[in-house]
């Protein structure tokens, strides 16, 4: 329950209610049902972080900015726009959202970049592939491509 900050009384009247100018919360004008004085809150989704479980079992914030980081390397000198990149990123921050969970493994992540990037760009993906499943020889970078071409 929100409290009047004049004097304190718990019940209030929605006057006025629209969205902020980034559209992540919505401002509302209250009128204090005892006072008649007028407010404004500010509500908003509540966002739990999100830790990434690394290889080393360390935990940090997940940051959207290093998923653009990695599709900008891996989609330099390639047909692919920035927007597409940012969506890729939208998307997968989304998937991690809508999911509820608290933790995730760096890994799950690496999987769900590869999936997109395989439908946008496939040189951008096996470029990805090649970093993130740390390919030890030539070998093993053939047999990628080959898995690619008998997926088609």
């Amino acid at each position: 329950m929100m409290k009047c900050p004049y004097c304190g009384f718990e019940e209030s009247k929605v006057v006025d209610s629209r969205s902020t100018e980034d559209n992540l919360s919505i401002r509302r004008r209250r009128e204090c049902l005892k006072c008649t004085k007028r407010y404004t809150t500010y509500e908003k989704i509540e966002e739990f972080p999100i830790l990434v479980i690394k290889k080393d079992a360390s935990r940090e914030y997940f940051d959207k900015a290093k998923i653009i980081n990695g599709l900008l390397k891996a989609c330099q000198k390639r047909p692919v726009s920035r927007k597409e990149i940012e969506t890729i990123a939208d998307n997968i921050e989304k998937q991690l959202s809508n999911s509820m969970i608290t933790e995730v493994k760096s890994t799950a992540i690496g999987q769900m970049i590869m999936e997109e990037l395989k439908k946008l760009d496939e040189v951008a993906y096996v470029r990805f592939a090649s970093v993130y499943r740390q390919f030890k020889d030539i070998n093993t970078f053939m047999e990628e491509i080959k898995s690619m071409m008998s997926h088609e």
